[in-house]
């Protein structure tokens, strides 16, 4: 612990509020909250902590905090500040799939839709549903069952759903609001549980057609009856109301967390999700941290009822959602809560194994590294390679990973401008000094680790530039490849010696990737800018032939090869006129004969 954070420790607070934990780029890693400052920020840098914690702690040397005057605003300003910075250690609800909702429309003549996207917009909207398949079912339901408008847009003439009694024709009839918010009202019924007020309703109505020897007419409620039977009734009842909820549920072990959410709709479990996450404060306050981010940064639809485990601040999540919350003593909304903690035990036990064996190849991977290099852990290291075809069209590229992962957003590709064509120290100067005036230029975050896929001379160009040139102190190595074109040695020091690393190590497996994936960058890079130029080569000789006219025959033909080869009429077919057709084809004849 430095003495500016000792200093800092010192004069927190006893208030709640938030706090951001910084790198030594001054980057912002972790947000979190609490009801005493003092205690909670202190807590990080005394006591022991589990690795994963103390990864954090290592990375932290400065921190910030904002007081507030109580514990929703320190979570809603959390929420906030995460959404803000995106912090690598917080929750981070990025990939989370939408579902899809029925939606029926706030237009003069409204209409029923599936839809995933959840907006402000006077619609109302039924769901989640557990895919996209049930929510078209259940709209092909009601689409036979009540005659509201199909149309996108309103046509001049009546369509077929109004001939099958499915529309009430707005094209050419005034119909009256009265009307369409009975049949609103009737849908809302039908989807909130009172499809079996429907269905004996269509039982009685097929009866009496029955009688009258209408037996078409029968047939017709005979098959609603059983859509609604298939659509409505797949699933048992898991509570006796229709109101739509959702239930939490948490397990922690080994300073990992694991959420579930069960989804209650129309009393029926439909469907849940899972997360599983690192835990670095109280399980009760991430639960809080978590459940924000849920029903914020996710989107998803606001239930009329949670249901939350023992120990969460169920005033605080009523505050911030303005929803019923409840944190159930007994009955069948506790059994549901004893359910998804459950799951979520099962879920944590059966994927622990799989996140300790990715930390291990990733975070551990790079802990492993930095030991063997004697260096602080590189959690972000870049790595550069060059490539040419015989001087030809010279290209270099680079690679970022963070945490031991590839983090491709920060990828480059480069042509080389003021190199030699068969100068590959040259190339390397030049991009090592283009790629980190940039990143002093526009204040980006410096890597940990600069590796270069080269020799001794390679990284003696990188050092020059990076600490002569640019005053910069970074660690650079350098990977050197075998007979076989494999990874083989990982350079580094002053001078430059072989780096003991154990080929099983996981550290080693690391170099591997990263030296394949940099060396798979530049060389499809140098495959696009060879074909392009080969295409522009090949065709800018032909006359009448322009960049639009090469772009067409490629898009058409797909490759040189199938150009060449193409008759008069083929060309003529791919958009050329007839003379210029003919003066490609005479073109590629001569070509040949050469």
């Amino acid at each position: 612990m430095n003495e500016m954070i000792e200093h800092k420790l010192s004069l927190l607070p006893d208030l709640p509020g938030c706090y951001l934990m910084k790198d030594r780029q001054g980057t912002i890693i972790y947000v979190g909250k609490a009801k005493i400052l003092k205690n909670r920020v202190r807590s990080y840098f005394t006591g022991s902590h589990d690795a994963k914690t103390q990864r954090l702690v290592g990375e932290i040397v400065d921190f910030e905090y904002i007081v507030t005057s109580s514990d929703i605003e320190a979570l809603i300003l959390e929420l906030n500040l995460i959404k803000q910075h995106d912090p690598k250690y917080n929750i981070m609800l990025k990939d989370d799939k939408t579902y899809p909702y029925l939606k029926i429309t706030a237009e003069r003549h409204p209409k029923l839709i599936v839809t995933r996207q959840l907006k402000k917009d006077k619609g109302k909207y039924f769901g989640p549903y557990p895919n996209a398949t049930a929510a078209h079912e259940t709209k092909k339901l009601l689409d036979r069952l009540y005659p509201y408008r199909k149309c996108q847009k309103l046509p001049d003439r009546v369509c077929l759903y109004y001939h099958l009694g499915q529309c009430l024709a707005p094209c050419v009839n005034d119909i009256p609001m009265e009307t369409y918010k009975e049949m609103i009202d009737d849908i809302s019924r039908f989807l909130n549980g009172g499809y079996k007020t429907v269905k004996k309703e269509l039982t009685e109505k097929m009866a009496v057609a029955a009688e009258n020897l209408e037996f078409e007419r029968a047939k017709e409620y005979r098959d609603q009856i059983a859509n609604i039977e298939a659509v409505m009734e797949k699933q048992t009842m898991m509570m006796n109301d229709f109101t739509d909820r959702d239930v939490f549920g948490y397990a922690v072990e080994k300073g990992w967390m694991c959420v579930q959410v069960f989804f209650v709709r129309q009393g029926k479990l439909i469907e849940r999700e899972v997360s599983i996450f690192p835990l670095y404060q109280e399980p009760e306050e991430e639960m809080l941290t978590f459940i924000g981010q849920f029903y914020g940064k996710s989107g998803h639809l606001l239930p009329r009822e949670v249901l939350l485990p023992e120990g969460v601040d169920q005033e605080i999540v009523h505050q911030l959602l303005n929803v019923n919350v409840y944190i159930p003593q007994r009955g069948k909304k506790k059994d549901l809560v004893k359910l998804s903690i459950k799951n979520a035990q099962i879920s944590l036990r059966e994927k622990f194994q799989l996140i300790e064996r990715q930390e291990q190849r990733t975070i551990g991977a790079c802990e492993e590294l930095g030991e063997a290099m004697r260096i602080s852990t590189p959690l972000r290291i870049e790595a550069f390679d060059n490539s040419h075809t015989g001087g030809v069209d010279p290209v270099s590229a680079m690679v970022s990973f963070v945490d031991g992962r590839p983090n491709r957003k920060d990828y480059r590709k480069y042509k080389t401008r003021t190199a030699a064509a068969h100068d590959d120290y040259g190339a390397m100067r030049e991009v090592i000094r283009r790629r980190y005036v940039r990143v002093l230029k526009d204040d980006l975050p410096l890597p940990d680790l600069i590796i270069i896929d080269g020799g001794k001379g390679q990284m003696e160009i990188a050092r020059e530039v990076i600490e002569d040139e640019l005053g910069l102190s970074i660690p650079i190595a350098g990977l050197a490849k075998d007979d076989k074109h494999q990874t083989a040695q990982l350079l580094y020091g002053n001078p430059i010696e072989v780096v003991p690393l154990k080929r099983t190590s996981e550290a080693f497996y690391l170099l591997q990737r990263i030296q394949d994936e940099v060396h798979r960058f530049v060389i499809t890079f140098h495959r696009q800018r060879r074909d392009a130029n080969s295409l522009t080569s090949a065709l800018d000789e032909v006359p009448g032939v322009g960049p639009k006219r090469k772009k067409q025959l490629l898009k058409h033909f797909g490759s040189m090869k199938k150009i060449r080869e193409a008759t008069v009429d083929e060309l003529n077919e791919a958009g050329l006129p007839v003379k210029i057709a003919e003066t490609v084809s005479e073109y590629f004849k001569k070509e040949e004969l050469k």
